[in-house]
């Protein structure tokens, strides 16, 4: 069943590009989702359709028709969870280093979404026009820890919106090369790197991307243990703003120095802690988890040398 959905900008949205708009206004739904809505005629302006570039007018009667949610060709799996945290809107989950979170082409299987249908069955929220997935943020494959995911639509938005307001608690521990004397924040706008689609660089134009870090205890062989709190939360944000400062993350592959002095399968990132207003219950809730042992295991190799 398709759902309907009617806007009216207000003065001092107006101005702003269709699919901006949109994106701001329905947090919930990602701004491609929305293009592509606009590109198949599913928005209308004033009942009639539009561009993605047309200009919102105050008083503009927008209408926006959602799809019913087409069903992924994703099979479940019986792959071992880590919940930290369930309930009948969500589930909180710790995932490990080297597991994909949704499938993509070179990782059919084997993903937290195989896992989670097979966990979750018929239970996992439908939003962005995909049944099911229930994912609402992700972490990169060789990044460990915490994510929620959501088993309605209704947590989903309500998450979503959230995760828009940057008002979710985030928090990593990492190991960068490098003294890191001092905490600091980096303001710096990502986008894909033009000249390699694989990696994200800070690009004037780009979304805007927001770390806070602060060095939480020194290492030898040149190397600092770091906390990152996330304002915003785009791709890559904490691998290439560390970078950035010229400090890498230890065994980041894409970022950090080729020649890595531990045998390491990426970068040594761990997302232990996750707040938010629980949807339903509207409490303030708080999830940690410690760090894994393959991280554990250097961390105190650097401390011992």
């Amino acid at each position: 069943m398709k759902n309907s959905i009617e806007l009216t900008p207000e003065t001092e949205e107006a101005g702003l590009r269709l699919d901006k708009y949109l994106a701001e206004a329905l947090p919930e739904y990602s701004r491609s989702f929305l293009q592509q809505l606009i590109e198949d005629g599913a928005v209308s302006v004033n009942e009639r359709p539009v561009k993605a570039s047309y200009k919102a007018k105050c008083g503009d009667f927008i209408r926006v028709v959602i799809p019913e949610p087409e069903r992924l060709e994703i099979e479940p799996e019986d792959i071992p969870l880590d919940i930290v945290y369930e309930d009948d809107a969500l589930l909180v989950v710790n995932k490990p280093q080297g597991m994909v979170v949704h499938p993509s082409f070179g990782h059919a299987s084997g993903t937290l979404v195989n896992a989670l249908m097979h966990h979750c069955g018929d239970s996992l929220s439908g939003v962005n026009g995909v049944l099911r997935p229930g994912i609402v943020h992700r972490i990169d494959k060789d990044t460990s820890g915490l994510l929620v995911v959501c088993k309605t639509d209704r947590a989903h938005r309500d998450l979503a919106l959230q995760f828009a307001e940057h008002s979710i608690v985030r928090v990593y521990t990492a190991i960068c090369h490098g003294n890191v004397a001092e905490a600091g924040t980096v303001d710096a706008p990502l986008a894909r790197d033009p000249k390699d689609r694989k990696r994200i660089a800070i690009i004037s134009g780009g979304r805007r991307a927001v770390t806070h870090f602060e060095p939480v205890e020194r290492l030898k062989q040149d190397f600092t243990l770091i906390r990152c709190r996330l304002e915003t939360g785009r791709t890559h944000q904490i691998r290439v703003h560390m970078a950035s400062l010229h400090h890498p993350i230890l065994g980041d592959p894409v970022y950090g120095p080729k020649k890595c002095p531990f045998h390491l399968n990426g970068q040594l990132l761990h997302a232990g802690i996750l707040g938010f207003v629980h949807p339903i219950t509207k409490e303030q809730v708080l999830f940690t988890r410690d760090l894994p042992e393959h991280f554990t295991k250097v961390l105190k190799n650097l401390r011992n040398q």
